[in-house]
Order: C-alpha cells, then sequence, then structure tokens
C-alpha cells in the first residue's frame, strides 16, 4: 500500500517553519523521553525518602507508643493516622501490631486485617523500602518498627501510590511540551518576520525563483557577446563576463575580481571614464587594438552600491565610418570635379560658337594635360592602387578647401609591394587620418601646402604627412594621438579620434608614429611619420 506524499512547502518561510518545527520536535521528544525516564526515577526515591521520613516520625511519635499500650489502640491511633496522611501529602499511613494486624487504615474496613507485603525486616529492626501492589493499588512505601526498651512492639508502614507520582511526572512533561509550543510559536513569528525582510531585500522573489533567476544570469553572462562589468561601490570588480575579458584584454587566467578598476592596466581615459560617478553614454574609448563604445550607469538605492558597466566593439564600425569618410570625400571631389569639368566644357563651346576654335582646342588641350600631370604625378610615385585612389581623391578635396596636397618626389611604392598581412583599411585608417589632419591644420595658412611622402626603407613601410600650419607643441607631443586631444571643436562624432585610431593602428601593426616640428626654411607646420615593419619576402619581392 502506497501512501500519498506529503505537501513540500514551496515558501522559503514554509521550509524553514518546517525545519523547525521537525527540529523542536525532535529535541523535545528526546529531552521529554529523558526527562520522563529519569523524572520517574527521581519521584520514585523521592517518594521512598518522603515515605521512610513519614513513617519514621510516626514511629518514634510517643502518642503512638501510648496507645499501642491501650484495650483497643484503633481508638485514638486511626484519628491520629489520618490527621498524618493530610499533613504530610502521603496516600496512606498504616500502624500494625508486630503480627502484622492493621491498627489503622484509610479504608477502615481493612483495619484487623492483616498487612499485604513484606514486614519481617521491620520485625527484627529494621526499616525499609519497596513498590508493592496493596489494597490501594501500586505504591511506593517504607515501613519501619516501633521500638520500646530495644524490643519492638509494633511497626509503621507509610506509602505513596505510583499513580500519584507518574501524574507528577505528567505535569513537568506537560509544562515542557507547553514551553516547547511556546518556542515554535516564537520560531514561527520570527520566521515570518525573516521572510517578509528577505522577500523585500529579493523584490518578492522565493528560493526557485532566485535559483532560476540565477541560471538564467548566468546563462546570459556567457551568452552575450558585449561585454559586462559590475563594480562595487569602491569601484572594485565584483563581476565580469567573458565578452568584457575579451573587449578589455583581460585573459581567464587573470583574476580580476576584488581588484580595483585601477589595477587592470587600462588606458587613462577609460580608467577615468570608470571610475566616475557620472553616467557615461556611448563614449567612444581606445585600448590597444580596439575601439569601445562605453556606457556607464550607477546602481540606485539610497548609499552608492556600485556601477554597471557595458562594453561595445565599435572597431569595425569606426573603420566602416573611416572608409566612409574617405569615399564621402571622393564623391565631393568627384562633384567638385564635374561642376569644374562642367564649367570648361561651356568655356570650349562657347570659344567654338564664337569662331575662336584653335583657341578652344588649347584651352582643352591644357586642362587635359593639367589633369593628366597630376594622374601622372601621382601614380608614378605612389602605384599601389588603393593609395594612389586615395591621394587623388584627398588632392581634390584638400584643392576644394584651399590646401595644396603634393607628393614628394622621395615617393616610390610599387603596385605588389604590400604584404597582404597590410590590409588597405589600415592603410587607409593610417594615411587617411594623417592627411586629413595635416589639411585641418594647414587649412587658412599662407601657401597651405601638405606634402606626403610614401617609399619603402630597407624593411620598413615610410609614410609621411607634413604641413604648414602652426605645428605642434612640443609639451603635447604625446597628447595629440590621446582620444579627446583636439585644436577643433567638437563635431556630432566627438573630437580627437582621428589621429587615437593612427596611433591604435600603427601599434596593432608593431610599428611607430612619431610627430616633429617641420624643418624646411620658413615652412613651420608638422612632420607625422609612420613606419611600419615589412616582411623580408615583400621587400626582396619589390
Amino acid at each position: 500500500m502506497r501512501f500519498p506524499p506529503l505537501p513540500r512547502p514551496r515558501s522559503l518561510a514554509g521550509q524553514l517553519f518546517a525545519m523547525q518545527a521537525v527540529l523542536i520536535a525532535v529535541v523535545v521528544a528526546g529531552y521529554a523521553l529523558f526527562t520522563y525516564v529519569s523524572d520517574e526515577r527521581q519521584a520514585v526515591d523521592a517518594a521512598a525518602l518522603h515515605a521512610t521520613a513519614v513513617a519514621r516520625s510516626v514511629a518514634d511519635s510517643p502518642t503512638v507508643g501510648a496507645a499501642i499500650h491501650t484495650l483497643d489502640p484503633s481508638r485514638e491511633l486511626q484519628p491520629y493516622a489520618m490527621r498524618v496522611m493530610r499533613d504530610t501529602d502521603v496516600d496512606f499511613v498504616t500502624i500494625m501490631n508486630p503480627a502484622g494486624i492493621r491498627w489503622t487504615h484509610p479504608d477502615e474496613r481493612q483495619i484487623g486485617r492483616h498487612f499485604i507485603g513484606r514486614i519481617d525486616p521491620a520485625r527484627h529492626g529494621r526499616t525499609f523500602t519497596e513498590t508493592y501492589t496493596g489494597t490501594l493499588g501500586a505504591s511506593v512505601r517504607a515501613v519501619t518498627p516501633v521500638e520500646e526498651n530495644g524490643r519492638v512492639i509494633g511497626m509503621v508502614s507509610a506509602g505513596i501510590r505510583v499513580e500519584a507520582i507518574s501524574a507528577r511526572v505528567r505535569g513537568q512533561v506537560t509544562a515542557l511540551l507547553g514551553v516547547a509550543g511556546g518556542a515554535l510559536l516564537l520560531g514561527a513569528v520570527g520566521t515570518y518576520v525573516i521572510n517578509a525582510r528577505l522577500r523585500r531585500h529579493t523584490h518578492g522573489m522565493n528560493a526557485a525563483e532566485l535559483s532560476r533567476m540565477h541560471d538564467y544570469h548566468q546563462a546570459a553572462l556567457h551568452a552575450v557577446r558585449e561585454g559586462l562589468l559590475m563594480l562595487d561601490g569602491q569601484f572594485r570588480v565584483a563581476l565580469i563576463n567573458d565578452g568584457g575579458r575579451v573587449l578589455l584584454g583581460v585573459g581567464d587566467e587573470v583574476d580580476v575580481i576584488g581588484r580595483s578598476v585601477a589595477e587592470l592596466g587600462l588606458p587613462a581615459p577609460l580608467t577615468g571614464a570608470l571610475l566616475s560617478s557620472e553616467p557615461r553614454v556611448d563614449e567612444v574609448h581606445l585600448t590597444a587594438s580596439r575601439v569601445l563604445a562605453v556606457n556607464t550607469s550607477p546602481v540606485s538605492g539610497g548609499e552608492r552600491r556600485g556601477t554597471v558597466v557595458t562594453l561595445r566593439d565599435v572597431t569595425e564600425l569606426q573603420s566602416l565610418m573611416g572608409e566612409l569618410d574617405s569615399e564621402r570625400g571622393f564623391t565631393q571631389a568627384l562633384r567638385s570635379q564635374a561642376h569644374e569639368a562642367a564649367n570648361r566644357l561651356h568655356t570650349v563651346v562657347s570659344l567654338i560658337e564664337l569662331g575662336r576654335a584653335d583657341e578652344a582646342v588649347e584651352f582643352a588641350t591644357a586642362e587635359l594635360e593639367l589633369a593628366q600631370a597630376l594622374t601622372d604625378q601621382v601614380v608614378a610615385a605612389v602605384s599601389e592602387p588603393v593609395l594612389a585612389a586615395l591621394l587623388l581623391g584627398k588632392t581634390a578635396q584638400a584643392n576644394e578647401r584651399g590646401v595644396e596636397l603634393v607628393v614628394s618626389p622621395d615617393s616610390r611604392l610599387d603596385d605588389g609591394l604590400l604584404p597582404a598581412e597590410l590590409s588597405a583599411r589600415d592603410l587607409v585608417t593610417v594615411l587617411g587620418n594623417l592627411i586629413d589632419n595635416a589639411v585641418d591644420a594647414a587649412q587658412g595658412s599662407v601657401g597651405a601646402r601638405v606634402t606626403v611622402t610614401a617609399y619603402a626603407s630597407g624593411s620598413e613601410l615610410v609614410l609621411r604627412v607634413s604641413d604648414t600650419g602652426p605645428g605642434v607643441d612640443p609639451a603635447h607631443a604625446d597628447l595629440v594621438f590621446q582620444r579627446g586631444f583636439s585644436t577643433k571643436p567638437a563635431g556630432p562624432g566627438g573630437r580627437g579620434l582621428g589621429l587615437a585610431l593612427v596611433r591604435q593602428a600603427v601599434t596593432r601593426l608593431d610599428g611607430t608614429l612619431t610627430v616633429a616640428e617641420s624643418a624646411a626654411d620658413g615652412e613651420g607646420g608638422a612632420v607625422f611619420e609612420v613606419r611600419l615593419p615589412l616582411p623580408a619576402a615583400a621587400v626582396n619581392g619589390g
């Protein structure tokens, strides 16, 4: 036969209360059993001592000795025995002659009858105790002799019923059970209070919901590609997911939990953003190899409890935006060239309509030679297609802004020289941002010009960009490559990101990036130089 399973308490309070109830029940049951056994033994011993004391007192009473010598001892001894019973809280006091015939008994019908139980030790002058079942039931009794001049003239037996002793023990156990019930009630009230406080802290979720939430939490941490970082109130790392370790460059073998953000070896601007108490929204920061969008939000609730940080990798996005800016520049240059070509075409048509055909041919030929000369100059110096296209587009774009962009006669980069490891995207990022920065610096200066030099020297690719701008303060030579440093007004995408991206790309390619003042007489300006290592096979093949 199978019994239906007992319902299990689902709430945390129910589980705590059930555990306390079982614990208290086990403790109380064990203690009650121990108490019942030990107290019953103690009660029997105490009853024996009490009965012995009463019997000895009655046996030593002069009233008893005098009454025994009368013709009718029962007439005087029965009232006396009943009075002693009331005063000493015993169940019976029996006075008998040496032969065991009762003179007194609680039941007067038993007077004159033989005492039930042992009396031989008392006949020989010894007091003893025993547990015996007599006319009143089982009792703990004491029997002692009444002596006169060394001989036994009577005996006294006093006793307490076992039922009365058990009733006293049951009273003690009942009191113990009452205390246990009170403890259980107090435990229930305490459990309710603790559970209410716990539910306040856990937003009403019970243990099963918390466990399920923890499982979801762990699964989400490992599944999400974005970086998640949680800091405590002292800006120590409390939690970091796999994506956060990858984006911050912290390996799995490094234990970062409990360490301060300042000890992670991150770039100073990024560390400052993480240590800030103000929230950050899509703030762009650079690490050694990545561009990160950082969002920080303080944990709400009274005192400062910590900060939640999300990290998003926008390296590819920034590269694509750089390429898009280059393409946009090319488009603007083509639009400008188309506008200029239309003007020149109208001029040629007008000269033909005026009958000046020779002058029209001369004008058209001169414009064609000028454009072809620029293309030939760039392609002759830099035949690598990506860089040639970039330089042609930047030349037209710079011309629109009143800046002359020239390729140095020292430039020489043949097609196929650059290895596959050096991607076109990195070249566009490095050289495009350097040219944009130089054009911005040179714009508005007298004889504004930007000079680009690109060549292979030994096992290195050298890219040098100089301008006629105000130059770079030597005190800021290193700051210009940090994200956020700029002498221009902030734009929609922030400011000071171009040169920081250049340094990031150069560092990733194991190259070097330097800035110095221009050595050309009267030109001033700054010179940015990039040196990228080339594989030996690429140099020999070139």
